[in-house]
């Protein structure tokens, strides 16, 4: 039995980041997304007139739909997929209520082309320690999360790029790289307007991490020892970046979450 229900923006804000955040389908019309190109942080841009030829991709899995103001298109492309087995919900007030209430979005001029399966593809050097995780890592948890990563070769980076249509990062004389004294991380994360308190503490330490600054946060060495191990444990760079996710997700639900809690032991010691 398909049920109507719906979910708050600041709920959603909760969930996006997070490695079950759920799905987010952006199903706008063409005019509403001409007059403002931006997403919500993790959302794909699909339209509601076949949701019954790719609703069925979801199946099994969660999904939030937005459309400009969470009413008819939101709602019925909602109902669509749950006909398709999908646990698909609304947000509350669609696109203008999560602007509304200044949410971060993504400026979608800012990605480079997507491909024919609507993915966006990146190329960077082969491997990776800290910045060339630790972005691929933003990338799917904030603005496509179905997003390629190629690692070949430093001296190829460009060159791949250019005939697999691919954008290269972190390396030197390009756009998403290194700007003064900020990493690769920090520039995404500012020319994505992805700058919230938990992931410019995240940044702080990465850029700790990948330019010898441990002095940035005392936090930034154990990342560099985790990333460092990483590379040692995994020869595949894939494999390597599907264990750094996780590494990540924790940092940032740490930044996010726990910075002020501590531990000691014993902690029920009996006074004497």
């Amino acid at each position: 039995m398909s049920t109507f229900t719906t979910i708050s923006p600041d709920k959603l804000a909760r969930l996006i980041g997070t490695p079950n955040a759920p799905t987010l389908i952006d199903v706008r019309t063409e005019e509403d997304f001409s007059a403002d190109r931006r997403l919500i942080p993790g959302s794909i841009k699909l339209s509601h007139e076949n949701v019954q030829d790719w609703g069925g991709e979801f199946a099994g899995r969660s999904a939030i739909v937005t459309c400009f103001r969470g009413e008819k298109l939101a709602q019925g492309t909602a109902a669509w997929l749950r006909q398709l087995g999908v646990q698909a919900e609304t947000l509350e007030g669609g696109f203008e209520g999560w602007k509304a209430a200044n949410l971060p979005l993504i400026d979608t001029r800012k990605l480079p082309p997507r491909d024919a399966r609507g993915r966006t593809i990146w190329v960077t050097r082969a491997r990776p320690k800290v910045d060339r995780i630790a972005c691929p890592w933003l990338i799917r948890r904030f603005v496509d999360p179905n997003a390629v990563f190629l690692y070949v070769a430093p001296s190829e980076v460009v060159a791949v790029g250019e005939h697999f249509g691919a954008a290269p990062f972190d390396i030197e004389n390009v756009f998403w790289s290194h700007r003064g004294e900020l990493c690769t991380f920090d520039v995404m994360m500012e020319e994505f307007g992805l700058a919230t308190p938990p992931l410019q503490r995240l940044a702080t330490l990465v850029r700790g991490a990948d330019t010898a600054r441990p002095d940035l946060a005392p936090e930034a060495s154990g990342l560099l020892a985790a990333s460092l191990g990483l590379s040692r444990m995994y020869d595949d760079d894939l494999a390597q970046l599907e264990a750094g996710m996780t590494l990540y997700d924790a940092f940032y639900r740490w930044c996010r979450d726990a910075t002020t809690e501590t531990h000691n032991w014993p902690t029920n010691k009996v006074k004497a």
